[in-house]
């Protein structure tokens, strides 16, 4: 039983360790003229989003999606995301 536990212990740090570069992270971004987080994995742990976003320009947004969200989230919305590359809000569906 206890050589069990201790090739299962092993076998988590292991995986923690080798899998650095496949593990999702959080990012700041613009969302609708605040910053706010977003994560790619609902485990993350989300950061403090400090700072100034530009205005968002006034626009229609699309017809919602009728597929499911990803695992982990319960819905999903269309938002204005600035894109930094190209300096304008983009439309992204964002599920949280």
């Amino acid at each position: 039983m206890l050589r069990g536990f201790y090739i299962l212990f092993y076998f988590v740090i292991a995986f923690f360790i080798i899998d650095k570069e496949v593990q999702a992270a959080c990012t700041c971004e613009c969302v609708n003229g605040k910053k706010v987080p977003l994560c790619s994995s609902s485990l993350d742990i989300r950061p403090m989003c400090m700072g100034l976003c530009p205005l968002t320009p006034p626009s229609l947004a699309p017809l919602p999606s009728l597929g499911l969200p990803p695992l982990g989230t319960k819905q999903c919305t269309y938002m204005q995301v600035y894109d930094p590359i190209t300096k304008r809000y983009e439309w992204e569906n964002v599920c949280y």
